[in-house]
């Protein structure tokens, strides 16, 4: 990972990303790209392109695949979410290009990770090794607010993957679920310690969450409540809990005057009815 020396974290903090009914496929989750950069209209960048549009159209057979250029150094592959059909996985990998070609243009090695796939090429050899490098981690709101048995379940849960085998692993524990996948270019023994160290991370990460994830060079592990609690980030907590205070506020001072309003109508009718009276 020494070629992407550049990582950016693009997302939006005030966005919730932990509500897995009815996933939103194409969300963006996180990008690196290179501080090199090719000339336009280089060789490397026909490559580049060729190469891309060649990993795409295998999406529509296969959830996984990776190409090597033998003329010019390029290496390039994509990975979908194995338990999702293959439309969706080409879906995703043509809004992660798109995506991809206006953050990293000209870039000499990039990666783009949208929430049902993944997509990489490098001028340096990547192909079957193992990358444990941690590329980005997110945690929902403590889970204290919900449940004293979440962070057992999530223990639990997170154990359940890690024992598990093969590249797309899913458990759970409870009301807590649990996923992780690994690049296909990764044998069993290589993607069994890439989730190990994946499920350490987060665990560390999100001591107190209710749903975290984390995603590494060649893989990614997350957890998230099932029972209806789809926590967002702590800051878009935080965002919500402040509009939250500012409605109540705003509801009170509202409920005063409409008060007021009431008795000043209310003192206005009694002084009338006793004009009459006179």
């Amino acid at each position: 990972m020494s070629n992407l020396t550049t990582i950016l974290y693009l997302f939006l903090s005030l966005s919730p990303v932990f509500v897995f009914s009815d996933d939103d496929y194409n969300a963006f989750v996180y990008a690196g790209c290179s501080l090199p950069h090719y000339n336009p209209g280089s060789p490397y960048e026909s490559l580049v392109d060729s190469s891309l549009a060649s990993l795409i159209n295998s999406a529509s057979i296969m959830s996984y695949s990776n190409l090597t250029s033998p003329s010019i150094s390029l290496s390039a592959l994509y990975q979908c979410r194995s338990d999702l059909p293959a439309s969706i996985c080409s879906s995703c990998l043509r809004t992660a290009v798109s995506q991809l070609s206006a953050l990293c243009p000209s870039a000499a090695a990039a990666t783009i990770q949208l929430r049902a796939c993944l997509i990489k090429y490098s001028n340096e050899s990547f192909i079957g090794k193992l990358d444990t490098t941690l590329l980005y981690k997110k945690c929902g709101a403590s889970a204290a607010s919900y449940s004293s048995d979440v962070l057992g379940m999530r223990d639990a849960a997170l154990g359940t993957i890690q024992a598990s085998s093969g590249t797309y692993r899913v458990g759970g524990a409870g009301y807590v679920q649990a996923e992780s996948q690994c690049v296909g270019d990764l044998d069993i023994k290589e993607c069994s310690e890439c989730v190990t160290v994946a499920v350490s991370q987060v665990r560390n990460a999100c001591a107190y969450a209710g749903a975290g994830e984390v995603y590494l060079g060649k893989c990614y592990a997350r957890y998230w409540a099932n029972n209806g609690y789809h926590p967002s980030s702590s800051s878009s907590s935080s965002h919500e809990e402040s509009n939250d205070g500012a409605g109540k506020t705003l509801a009170i001072i509202i409920g005063l005057i409409a008060g007021v309003a009431l008795i000043i109508v209310f003192l206005s009718f009694i002084r009338r009815a006793g004009s009459g009276k006179d």
